[in-house]
């Protein structure tokens, strides 16, 4: 399976989402590799962290890779069941041919009018990318969500995200919490803290994701 974690936002979590997602799989013995294609090269790093500071850990693999990734995606699917694509947070060449390559697409948002209006855009991109991948399955989220329950501007993102008729909305909301900025600084992933309100959210994503597998 190819999962891509990408959108034309930076700033929504994608690398946090991708990372854990690829600790979680490792941790059930499963084999999985992390192109990570984002300039910043934050899943490089924190893999780096990992190897280094946590050499017991259950292994996750990655490579960095710009440009058309097309082919090194459909390569590493056949030396692992899982690939993660962790895509900056903009519209390139990267994010094109990823989801040309991809089974599954994530697309991390926050819960703000900017956010919400770069959909226009990213729908058209999935258009174009399913007269090559039809079998494509695309999905909006709200990542880095306030924990303020009081505010009404997270179920507010959702309706509007729901209005999509090209992209799925997730059920899941990943919210903004500190234990994520620790996980990616140590080099680990939520399910190796005692977070237990991150846990969870982790947790259901990955269910979420893998539901058909």
């Amino acid at each position: 399976m190819i999962l891509l974690i990408g959108g034309e936002k930076g700033g929504t979590g994608k690398s946090t989402i991708a990372t854990n997602i690829a600790v979680n799989l490792a941790h059930q013995q499963k084999e999985v590799v992390i192109i990570d294609c984002d300039p910043q090269g934050t899943a490089t790093k924190w893999l780096s962290r990992r190897n280094k500071l946590f050499p017991n850990l259950p292994k996750v693999f990655s490579i960095q890779k710009t440009g058309d990734i097309y082919d090194t995606s459909i390569d590493m699917s056949h030396r692992y069941k899982y690939v993660i694509i962790d895509a900056g947070g903009r519209d390139s060449e990267e994010l094109r041919t990823a989801m040309v390559a991809c089974n599954k697409m994530y697309i991390p948002l926050k819960a703000s009018q900017p956010d919400i209006e770069t959909t226009n855009h990213i729908i058209q991109l999935i258009k174009l990318a399913r007269t090559l991948n039809p079998k494509l399955l695309a999905f909006t989220m709200i990542s880095m969500a306030s924990t303020n329950h009081v505010l009404k501007e997270n179920q507010e993102a959702i309706l509007l995200l729901s209005k999509l008729n090209i992209a799925k909305t997730s059920n899941v909301i990943i919210h903004e919490r500190k234990v994520y900025r620790d996980a990616i600084a140590d080099g680990k992933g939520i399910m190796e803290y005692d977070n237990i309100k991150a846990k969870n959210e982790i947790m259901q994503l990955f269910e979420e994701i893998f539901c058909n597998e």
